[in-house]
């Protein structure tokens, strides 16, 4: 493979004053190094590596243009030239690799969390506890003007562009939308005056900072919730901002409170470039397609099916700096694929932490998280080939030492082999390969079926080990628990156990949520699940298991989404009180919350067991309400015997550490990693980063 394999996605593209060498773009993530103390010098180095690995195009996090447009109280603007230096350290950096960048420029709008933050109508969103101010005529102009002050800022700044967000239900997006702009004004009412904001914006930008200066615009292209725009509003909306004088045009595909998935890993790959086609024919300039477009073959794909000039990759390039430099080498296989959990990067960044990556904990850490040639090579034991040994074991070996790596089992993987039965996480088949591929590259000795004990080690004479034997299943004190109807998840998910037509999981962590979704998925599922299919019939599936509207018929391109009958009739229990699957992830917890609702499955906090017989399980749950005039010592809770075929045990984990208490009646000391140290929700974000942070540590 060679850049002849994929050759849409290296042609060079041309803009009129400036050459794009191919056609990927490095898309918009916040890091939150931004306003970071030295930050700049740790976006520098982040960019570099991206630039370096042969971005065309590389756009930064969202900066404001004002302080009311900012996300958060300390989020970054760029307003005065005391700014400049900060931003020329990130400019410079990328210029010295060859790459170029953008400047996004964002105002928040109702999404701030901040109590200035203010919007085109007074109306708080559904995903904010705050009452956004309306902006008076006189205002909207200095926001405009601001727009256009901070693009002239970046270009001095040394940015070769900016990106003006228009869509994702920021403030141009509220603009546009009849949804939350109830004006009645010439900013508001028709079309005209809804589409009036952003065009004065674009008109405004080129004017400051002239025609030689890439001007992207961020178009909602398919906005996912009600009262959104039509195609039609968003088709004129197109035509209106390239005439306005913007270069390329951006997809934007649903607002942040839309309740669609658009960026999960459950997404099939491409999912959302058919909308971006839709927009070919009403303008001439270059349009951009995003969202779920993680290899080298779908961006080929998107790209020569001619569903828009170029593809944006976001989460892609904090997986794999060099995307782009090894498909272009002829080397797909050596991609750290971004596999969509949103773990480490939007998590992160909705919990005010700066973004990483799941798979590649270096992102936005290339600072402190140097992987350089180890002074002293040593002779390095890794005894388990779950995610924090691969890890750890490549890491390691890339650095120079002789590492030997060690399973029980005949793959690697460990717990990533469960994961990959629940539907949605097909991606960790990306990762496996991955770490397959550098196993090979990085001359780690592989052995498999091997269980290794403490006394091989001892006289193998290793300088160093690792123990990263993984978890255990926890199985709690529930009488009745040799019943034949009980299962551990790992019966289920490994092992394909027959599972009866009724079912209660115990505990409602990630695991039992993972079960639930495995155990209750249609019978007639079409695949589009596995998030790497990419047939038609798949996608078709997908928007209208989730009611997206393909022929875009409907206001938002929402539709009533298909009526599917689940395989099992399932119920979750847990032992805490308060909402089941609270510890989910921020931007995706929801998404399984509504899957599980959509499929009838019932959840029960605050549950006692008390044991597991032929008539079923027994429990004592709360009441729905406390007897009236009940004493304060009532417990107020009732027995019920819940009649299922099969009972699932999710109920935590152990860590498997046999191993090291042998090592250290030898006298060995060893590292502890993974969920050998800390036995979690499989959590392979703290797994592979603790690997990765032993291993150039060692």
């Amino acid at each position: 493979m060679s850049p002849q394999t994929y050759p849409h996605l290296f042609a060079p593209l041309d803009l009129g004053f400036v050459t794009l060498p191919n056609r990927v773009i490095m898309g918009s993530m916040h890091l939150g190094l931004e306003e970071a103390p030295g930050g700049a010098e740790r976006l520098a180095a982040f960019y570099r590596e991206r630039a370096r690995g042969g971005a065309a195009l590389i756009v930064t996090g969202g900066i404001a243009p004002n302080p009311a447009g900012r996300l958060t109280p300390g989020a970054a603007t760029l307003e005065t030239e005391d700014q400049l230096p900060h931003h020329r350290v990130v400019t410079d950096a990328v210029h010295e690799e060859g790459g170029r960048i953008a400047l996004q420029i964002l105002h928040a709008g109702r999404y701030g969390a901040h109590p200035g933050i203010v919007a085109p109508s007074p109306i708080q969103a559904p995903i904010s506890p705050i009452t956004p101010r309306e902006l008076d005529e006189a205002e909207i102009e200095r926001t405009i003007d601001d727009f256009a002050r901070t693009a002239g800022l970046a270009q001095r700044a040394g940015y070769d562009g900016v990106e003006i967000m228009g869509s994702e239900g920021y403030l141009i997006n509220q603009f546009t939308a009849r949804r939350t702009n109830h004006r009645e004004d010439r900013w508001g009412g028709g079309l005209d005056g809804r589409l009036r904001f952003p065009v004065e914006i674009v008109r405004r930008v080129r004017e400051a900072v002239g025609k030689r200066f890439i001007v992207i615009y961020r178009l909602s292209m398919l906005e996912l919730v009600p009262e959104g725009a039509s195609l039609e509003e968003a088709l004129e909306l197109a035509r209106r901002v390239e005439a306005a004088g913007a270069t390329m045009i951006n997809s934007g595909i649903g607002w942040h409170e839309a309740r669609i998935p658009t960026i999960a890993g459950s997404v099939p790959r491409g999912a959302f470039a058919w909308v971006t086609d839709r927009f070919a024919s009403a303008v001439s300039i270059p349009l951009i397609t995003t969202n779920r477009i993680n290899t080298p073959d779908t961006a080929e794909r998107l790209l020569s099916e001619g569903r828009a000039a170029m593809v944006s990759l976001a989460r892609p390039f904090l997986a794999d700096p060099e995307f782009v430099s090894k498909a272009a080498s002829g080397a797909p296989q050596r991609i750290n694929t971004c596999i969509g959990c949103n773990q480490a990067c939007l998590d992160h960044t909705f919990s005010g932490r700066p973004a990483s990556c799941l798979v590649n904990p270096r992102a936005g850490h290339e600072t402190d998280l140097v992987v350089a040639p180890a002074a002293v090579g040593k002779r390095i034991a890794v005894t388990g080939a779950g995610p924090a040994g691969l890890a750890c074991a490549t890491t390691a070996a890339s650095r120079g030492h002789d590492v030997t790596l060690f399973e029980a089992s005949d793959r690697i993987g460990g717990q990533l082999n469960v994961a990959l039965q629940v539907p949605g996480k097909s991606e960790f088949r990306e990762t496996l390969r991955y770490f397959g591929v550098r196993i090979e590259e990085t001359g780690v000795e592989l052995r498999l079926n091997h269980r290794v004990t403490a006394t091989e080690l001892a006289e193998q004479g290793f300088d160093e080990v690792v123990v990263a034997t993984g978890v255990v299943p926890r199985r709690p004190d529930i009488p009745g628990l040799e019943h034949p109807s009980v299962l551990g998840y790992l019966d289920v998910l490994r092992e394909k156990a027959p599972v009866g037509e009724r079912v209660a999981i115990l505990g409602a962590g990630g695991i039992g949520f993972d079960v639930a979704e495995y155990l209750t998925a249609p019978s007639e599922d079409p695949g589009w699940s596995d998030a790497s299919a990419e047939d038609p019939e798949a996608l078709r599936a997908f928007l209208a298991h989730w009611g997206v509207d393909r022929d875009y018929a409907h206001a938002g391109g929402l539709q009533p989404p298909a009526q599917e009958r689940p395989a099992r009739d399932v119920v979750m229990l847990q032992r805490k009180s308060g909402k089941l699957g609270a510890g989910l992830g921020k931007t995706t917890g929801w998404i399984h919350r509504t899957e599980l609702a959509r499929r009838g499955v019932q959840m029960m906090p605050g549950v006692e067991y008390l044991g597991i017989d032929d008539a079923g399980l027994r429990v004592r749950i709360p009441s729905a309400s406390p007897a009236a005039g009940a004493p304060e010592a009532d417990p107020s809770h009732e027995e019920r015997i819940i009649e299922v075929d099969t009972v699932v045990l999710c109920t935590g984990q152990e860590p498997a550490r046999e191993l090291h208490g042998e090592l250290a009646e030898l006298g060995i000391g060893a590292h502890l990693i993974g969920g050998a140290d800390v036995a979690g929700e499989l959590d392979a974000k703290r797994a592979i980063d603790q690997g990765t942070r032993l291993a150039a540590w060692l």
